[in-house]
């Protein structure tokens, strides 16, 4: 056959009827030594598009295996191909990339490759953005947006005109008018000029437009939220009257919104009595006004570190809703009786009318636990409740490590901001005494209501957290026994991974476990089937205590005030809402905690361009082939050491072991090894770190 002739279509359509060995399509297609070059590569080129596999030396077709899935990004330009939980990442290709971005939802074929499943796009289903947040590059012929996230190896080609008063570096939103293809770059229009980020901080403002977070209520939200009012003397007839109660709120020194209030007092036997007030957000936001289909859609008040894009209009969330001091307010209570052992004794729920007595800090709750003279001078009545509530949340502690919750604890840091959103400093956030008994006595209302909605055979939003997948857990195990953890015997229940967390207590690498050992735990989630809480060893959990913030809440009052009124439902209908619902609210949860910490996360590292040259300690967290991670101690911000800064001999990266081994000296650089680095150069359009080591 000649070589102008021979294609693709030929080679596949002969080992349609049969595979063949390279000798047999020889001989089948009566090539010459020239020919036989040309059939080489194009099997080869076959072979790579996934369309032809070898097996014992013979060429046949690929198998069909179609998938759909979500594409992640990465700025080096390959991707992976995300087919939900549970379900292994497909890797993609840096050339199939070229026509994908961050977020699209495709149908691909899955094929081997040097021995390795990846994928090959057929279709692309739903683009993942419409508008793309990129910096300026202008050259004297072009000028073109380089996208401010995981799409940053691709370019985006503008309008010379649109970009005349646009200095280099500006930040833009672009409009995209042509999608990347093989052959075409992608195409925008300018549709907002953000501004210049070396005249000032514009970290909050790119979030907000990168993943298109509202920052404005509805005007029908408005609205209809000026207009919401409370009927006293109706509710003063229905509600149980608590308003003498001796409740208050603890909460950060920032919050405007009070979501919840604690009282305690010992019952003549000895026992417990706690009430936990839950302000009462479904009295005011009714299933299908504009109010709760705005709720919905956010899901969660997302918190940025300067402002806060909330759920509810300002009205509700800060005022009819919140549970200020020395206010009537609606409340929804659970009231709780334990005895000395932390079992549950006895409940009720109900809706309440409460007055908070106090506004307290966590630190002041802290200072009145302690002792601290003149806040006992102003709270004198205050003083026995918090102690009491000292002695109860020991009891609960106890009791919830008997039964094995996994306390992950991570590390937090708050960065503080100026007026302008310039960073100004990071400190560490201080969980203590006070925020842990909040903690505890949220967890045991949540319990109770789920507890509740069960036996009364009705359906409730459940907090799930399954139990991890093998592999992670085995994936985990060996990166353990790398930092010279040895385990006698693998086991899948929560007990197991409280002893590892605490195996590492006190030492450096105590917060790298916690952390790589919450990695290997699934994603809690919501879902009307309770399969439990693993983390917090719970065999049922609900979210009831912040329906200010968070949707899933409201949806759970709304259900709690139906059994409480014996109104009859279509419990399958009821389910299949909340499927949806849950679905729904789980995507906007990760949203939500992907948007704050990547805020947090640009924010230290705009803050470390001022400390480009300083030397800092820290500890390995991550091992590559191309270097390793290393995270600050005082700033918890990470930043790569590049293998190739490594001076005095060749490293060789041991993947089992997560070390990188010296070639002649045999210097290991392991997973959890304090070492001393310098910044050497910040890259904040990347939020990038890049140091050098410093030897001891």
């Amino acid at each position: 056959m000649k070589e102008s002739f021979f294609k693709e279509e030929d080679i596949i359509k002969a080992l349609k009827r049969k595979p063949l060995n390279f000798s047999e399509l020889v001989k089948h297609f009566s090539v010459d030594k020239k020919g036989r070059k040309v059939l080489k590569k194009i099997l080869k080129k076959l072979k790579k598009k996934g369309l032809i596999t070898v097996s014992n030396g013979k060429y046949k077709l690929a198998k069909e295996d179609v998938v759909v899935g979500t594409v992640i990004a990465n700025p080096n330009g390959f991707g992976f191909l995300s087919l939900g939980e549970g379900k292994k990442d497909l890797y993609i290709p840096p050339f199939e990339m070229e026509k994908l971005l961050h977020g699209d939802k495709i149908r691909a074929k899955v094929v081997e490759f040097e021995g390795k499943k990846e994928i090959r796009v057929l279709k692309v289903l739903k683009r993942g953005k419409k508008e793309i947040v990129c910096s300026i590059r202008k050259t004297k012929k072009a000028c073109y947006g380089i996208p401010l996230d995981e799409n940053s190896f691709h370019t985006v080609m503008l309008p010379t005109e649109a970009c005349k008063d646009l200095k280099d570096g500006y930040i833009v939103l672009v409009e995209i008018t042509r999608y990347p293809s093989k052959n075409f770059p992608m195409a925008g229009k300018v549709k907002r000029i953000l501004g210049d980020p070396k005249e000032r901080n514009l970290i909050v403002d790119i979030l907000i437009y990168k993943y298109r977070l509202p920052t404005e209520h509805k005007p029908e939200t408005l609205k209809e939220a000026e207009k919401l009012f409370i009927d006293w003397e109706k509710e003063l007839k229905r509600r149980r009257d608590l308003r003498d109660n001796l409740c208050f709120t603890i909460d950060p020194p920032k919050a405007r919104d009070f979501d919840d209030a604690v009282a305690i007092e010992k019952t003549p036997e000895g026992y417990y009595r706690l009430w936990v007030h839950i302000a009462d957000v479904s009295y005011f936001v009714k299933e299908g006004s504009a109010i709760d289909k705005e709720a919905f859609e956010r899901g969660f008040t997302f918190y940025l570190p300067d402002r806060a894009l909330h759920m509810l209009p300002e009205k509700l969330s800060a005022d009819l809703c919140s549970l200020k001091p020395e206010e009537d307010k609606l409340a929804f209570t659970c009231e709780m009786v334990f005895n000395s052992k932390g079992d549950l004794l006895w409940y009720d729920i109900y809706e309440s009318i409460i007055r908070s007595k106090a506004r307290l800090t966590y630190d002041e709750a802290l200072r009145l636990i302690v002792g601290d003279p003149a806040l006992e001078k102003k709270y004198p009545y205050l003083i026995e409740p918090l102690r009491l509530m000292e002695d109860l949340y020991r009891i609960l502690s106890y009791r919830r490590w008997e039964r094995g919750s996994i306390d992950f604890d991570l590390p937090e840091a708050e960065v503080i901001v100026d007026e302008y959103g310039e960073p100004t400093a990071v400190v560490p956030y201080q969980r203590h005494i006070a925020h842990r008994i909040i903690e505890h006595f949220m967890i045991s209302a949540n319990e109770t209501v789920a507890k509740h909605l069960e036996t009364v055979g009705y359906p409730c939003l459940y907090r799930i957290h399954e139990k991890p997948d093998m592999k992670k857990v085995e994936n985990l195990l060996e990166i353990l026994e790398g930092l010279g953890y040895k385990v006698k015997k693998l086991s899948l229940e929560p007990k197991f991974f409280q002893k590892v967390i605490e195996d590492f207590e006190g030492r450096d690498e105590e917060n790298l476990v916690r952390f790589l050992t919450l990695r290997s735990m699934m994603k809690a989630k919501y879902s009307p089937h309770n399969l439990g809480h693993f983390g917090l060893a719970s065999d049922g959990y609900a979210h009831f205590t912040s329906p200010i913030r968070r949707y899933a809440d409201l949806v759970v009052h709304r259900l709690l005030k139906k059994a409480l009124r014996g109104e009859k439902i279509d419990y399958q209908k009821t389910v299949e809402y909340l499927e949806f619902v849950g679905e729904h609210l789980s995507i906007q949860e990760d949203l939500a905690e992907k948007v704050e910490k990547e805020a947090i996360e640009r924010l230290k590292v705009r803050l470390m361009k001022s400390k480009i040259g300083e030397e800092f300690e820290g500890i390995i967290t991550s091992v590559t082939s191309f270097g390793f991670f290393v995270e600050l101690k005082d700033y918890l911000v990470r930043g790569l050491v590049s293998i190739t800064s490594l001076e005095g001999d060749t490293y060789i990266y041991d993947e089992k072991a997560h070390r990188l081994v010296g070639y002649r000296t045999g210097k290991v650089y392991r997973l959890g090894d304090k070492v001393k680095v310098k910044l050497v150069s910040v890259d904040e359009e990347r939020a990038r770190l890049n140091f050098v080591l410093k030897e001891a």
